[in-house]
């Protein structure tokens, strides 16, 4: 299966500049403590796991799977992010999982990456939720799954390769599922045509792309909320753009015509697109990479 075939992109393994994401205001200290699970059944890339539980745990709990940027860890993601702080508040499970590769960026690369139990990074991710699903008797309805810059890309391919596990999924600064693609099949590998903004594909053929990561599935796909800065220039801008084309293939959406758009909102100099029940672009003029989490904002997203 050639994910890549509609477009044409040149590959380097260069590394991948880091994004710590902005931290909201005043973030409380977390109660529960951030812990590495092992044994959370098969792991084919070697990603590890690491959870946070709040002490006071909801019944049939819902659980958020916070994917980390490059050069980051599961617990600079769990310092830096208001997760587990509402985890606290609300009563859900929050699974921090950390890449096994230099520079910590996630394999969304390579074709076992980037397909459904093919054996990649976003394989060992679903088993997490699996292990977590079962262990705590959480909520199947409310999987979700967020991330920034690489952990933002992760999350596009998580809700392509395993769109039966989430309800929704928010993404931080990333590119459309498939765009980093490697034409050699490396894993991990950095594609600097796409982070520049110059892989670009029709809805259709986006959609396409992410289709294939699973082939023949027909059932629900989740709901996508989409953020991006205009002044990025690690993912250039351009990939907010393809990414939104790619989910609007995907829902049958018009990319062109958004259903409602919404100026200076959540906050001033953002806009907000809705294209369709299942599909939110969020735009921040001047904000680069990346855009900053806003934690209450996805609680009201994952309908928590």
């Amino acid at each position: 299966m050639k994910l890549f075939t509609h477009i044409s992109t040149a590959l380097a393994f260069v590394g991948a500049a880091s994004a710590m994401p902005a931290e909201e205001p005043a973030l409380l200290q977390a109660r529960a403590s951030l812990q590495q699970v092992t044994n959370f059944g098969v792991n084919p890339s070697n990603t590890k796991m690491y959870i946070y539980v709040p002490d006071k745990l909801a019944t049939k709990p819902a659980i958020i799977v916070a994917i980390h940027h490059c050069a980051g860890t599961a617990q600079i993601y769990y310092a830096g992010t208001p997760y587990a702080q509402l985890a606290d508040e609300k009563g859900f499970i929050v699974i921090y999982p950390e890449s096994p590769y230099n520079y910590t960026c996630w394999d969304v690369s390579s074709e076992a990456a980037l397909t459904h139990d093919g054996d990649g990074d976003s394989n060992s991710i679903a088993n997490m939720v699996h292990y977590t699903l079962e262990k705590y008797k959480g909520d199947p309805t409310k999987v979700f799954v967020t991330g920034s810059s690489s952990g933002a890309m992760m999350t596009n391919v998580m809700a392509a390769t395993y769109p039966e596990l989430f309800a929704a999924g928010i993404v931080y600064s990333g590119v459309a599922a498939g765009c980093f693609a490697s034409s050699t099949d490396a894993i991990a590998a950095w594609n600097s045509t796409c982070a520049t903004g110059q892989s670009h594909a029709t809805a259709a053929q986006w959609a396409r792309i992410a289709k294939n990561m699973y082939p023949g599935y027909n059932g629900p796909r989740p709901r996508m909320q989409i953020y991006h800065g205009s002044a990025d220039t690690t993912l250039y801008p351009a990939n907010y753009n393809e990414t939104i084309k790619q989910w609007c293939g995907v829902f049958g959406y018009n990319d062109a015509k958004p259903r409602n758009t919404s100026v200076n909102y959540p906050q001033s100099g953002y806009t907000t697109y809705v294209f369709g029940n299942h599909l939110t672009g969020i735009y921040a003029d001047g904000v680069g990479h990346t855009v900053p989490i806003r934690g209450s904002d996805d609680m009201a997203f994952f309908g928590l």
